[in-house]
């Protein structure tokens, strides 16, 4: 494994990413932030209005979810569609892309479903010590 890691970093470095341009750090960056992997479990079933986003996670502050749905907006992995009410609503949704990430993303899900317990008693013993 750490050779395919070498070999893969080498291959990135020929190519000229390094770390201050690694799209990979750049694309890691939004997805695996916390509430970033949050807000697409929940617009993974259905596209949401901000406020139903918020009830859905209530210890994200809304500027966090803002700044959240901004950064996936510009990544091109959730829409925002504006609609024409009084008072304007707005509603997010997961884009084709944002759809292909799901599958990536839930196989992480499941590993620290059933990582979890494995990892609070190594966390258990690492404390103690």
């Amino acid at each position: 494994m750490r050779d395919m890691e070498a070999t893969r970093r080498e291959m990135w470095e020929a190519m000229g990413f390094f770390p201050d341009n690694c799209p990979i750090r750049m694309v890691l960056d939004h997805v695996a932030a916390k509430w970033t992997l949050l807000v697409l479990l929940e617009l993974q079933a259905k596209p949401m209005r901000f406020n139903a986003l918020g009830r859905a996670l209530p210890d994200i502050s809304k500027r966090m979810l803002t700044q959240t749905l901004r950064d996936l907006e510009r990544d091109g992995i959730v829409t925002r569609e504006v609609f024409d009410t009084k008072p304007p609503s707005v509603e997010y949704a997961l884009t084709d892309m944002g759809r292909s990430l799901m599958g990536p993303l839930l196989g992480l899900v499941d590993w620290a479903e059933r990582h979890m317990d494995p990892i609070r008693d190594a966390q258990r013993v690492y404390d103690a010590a």
